[in-house]
């Protein structure tokens, strides 16, 4: 099982400048060890090639449906109803400025 020593998480934190007490290092140094047995575990894996590549463990298979063209609100009604509106959209303040 790979360790990592005390000395090396206070090389890391330095490196990521953490200002970290004693008690921390004591426990980041069990828990990085416990993070990296379970890469090394993971490693350990030595034959893939029987396994096809998927980017779901389970198919995953798109539900969609039909478009339907349904009755909407009407536009001058909607519009009526806004703060600002021009040339039949709503008119917002900008947000971006135009480079």
């Amino acid at each position: 099982m790979p360790e990592i020593t005390r000395e090396e998480v206070a090389h890391l934190a330095r490196l990521s400048r953490l200002a970290l007490d004693d008690t921390e290092l004591d426990v980041l140094s069990s828990q990085l060890g416990v993070v990296l047995a379970a890469v090394a575990q993971i490693s350990e894996v030595t034959d893939a090639a029987d396994v096809p590549p998927t980017t779901h463990a389970v198919p995953v298979e798109n539900i969609t449906r039909p478009d339907v063209v349904v009755p909407s609100l009407d536009r001058d009604a909607v519009l009526a109803g806004a703060p600002s509106a021009e040339d039949g959209r709503f008119r917002v303040p900008r947000i971006l400025d135009v480079e």
